[in-house]
């Protein structure tokens, strides 16, 4: 992170913003020429501060409005059960995010899906993947928030000036 200055966070947030600009309208954005802006935009990519770009879905209107909060409780907390378990769980596509935790709850899924029949079909691929003490299930009723925009902010009063 210590390679961050105002014009990268700048650069950062407005490609989170959106991520089909291109570098004539960055520049003008950030306030930087072309070919300054395109180095660093090169930079950060080469870097890995910019992973990807991609374009986000409306998931209501392509049939997966269902959102579901799986907990997994499990008594095995060994490397082999974990390699196993997350090799099985990541090629689940209707898991959107996989948190190991701390605290009750070993494990926490972000699960996209049609119906509650749809997650019935995911929890019972879920539950052949490896010894499960428990699974415990949470619907979402309503998004309330949604981004994929970091806070950028909270890192720019830590650069230098």
């Amino acid at each position: 992170m210590s390679s961050l200055d105002k014009y990268d966070c700048a650069i950062l947030a407005a490609l989170q913003a959106d991520g089909t600009l291109s570098i004539a309208a960055l520049s003008e954005k950030v306030g930087l020429s072309s070919t300054p802006c395109w180095k660093r935009v090169k930079r950060l990519e080469e870097e890995g501060y910019i992973q990807s770009r991609v374009s986000i879905i409306d998931r209501d209107k392509v049939g997966l409005p269902v959102t579901v909060f799986v907990s997994v409780r499990t008594t095995e907390h060994d490397e082999k059960w974990l390699t196993r378990f997350a090799a099985a769980v990541i090629v689940l596509p209707e898991v959107m995010e996989f948190h190991r935790m701390s605290g009750d709850v070993d494990y926490l899924l972000k699960v996209v899906t049609t119906d509650i029949g749809g997650y019935d079909r995911f929890y019972k691929k879920l539950i052949k993947t490896a010894h499960i003490t428990g699974v415990s299930s949470a619907f979402s009723m309503e998004q309330i928030k949604y981004t994929t925009a970091l806070p950028l902010d909270l890192i720019l009063k830590r650069l230098p000036a």
